[in-house]
């Protein structure tokens, strides 16, 4: 599952949440500001696969009318150029590998700031930060469902796209991170 630059804080915060309950890490400035930096690193990745997505567009752009000529499957294009460019941007592709990679500087990062503390093996607090994500990812496609059904059963009907439907998902879809605790 792709992040959405709006869901960067709720897995931020899902990390957080993991870190601070596992009983053999201590976070000394708290767990705000473990979010903090989490979702920092998050989003700078997030910046990383957005440049590299409007490369990708301006390949396209460049070639359109061979694209066209050929019949091409513009989606399946898009991904090919991606996933060749992808290592120029710093961008993993394969999204457990991904998570792993971030995990890595995520721990990095919170260690290095004394933001964390534990007596376990690194691959232990990796493997939280790891299931984060995971977590997250799984229960996304869940959550969106849920969210739309409850849109749909309202009396009120709700244009998809509007700001107040934006505005109603993303308030429901907090309701229920809160609910399964991820938030």
């Amino acid at each position: 599952m792709r992040l959405k630059p709006n869901q960067t804080r709720y897995v931020a915060s899902k990390i957080g949440i993991d870190l601070a309950n596992a009983p053999f890490v201590k976070l000394p400035k708290g767990k705000d500001t473990v979010v903090e930096v989490c979702k920092e690193i998050i989003d700078e990745n997030l910046k990383k696969e957005f440049a590299l997505d409007q490369k990708v567009k301006e390949v396209m752009a460049d070639y359109m009318e061979q694209i066209e000529f050929q019949s091409a499957d513009e989606r399946q294009l898009f991904f090919m150029i991606k996933k060749k460019l992808a290592p120029e941007f710093g961008i993993i592709m394969n999204y457990d590998d991904r998570y792993n990679d971030l995990a890595h500087t995520i721990l990095d990062e919170l260690y290095e700031n004394y933001l964390a503390e534990y007596d376990v093996n690194e691959n232990q607090i990796r493997n939280i930060i790891f299931k984060s994500f995971k977590s997250f990812a799984d229960a996304y496609e869940e959550i969106d469902d849920i969210v739309y059904r409850k849109i749909r059963a309202m009396k009120k009907d709700i244009l998809p796209g509007s700001e107040d439907y934006e505005l109603l998902y993303e308030r429901l879809y907090q309701e229920e991170l809160i609910r399964r605790g991820m938030l």
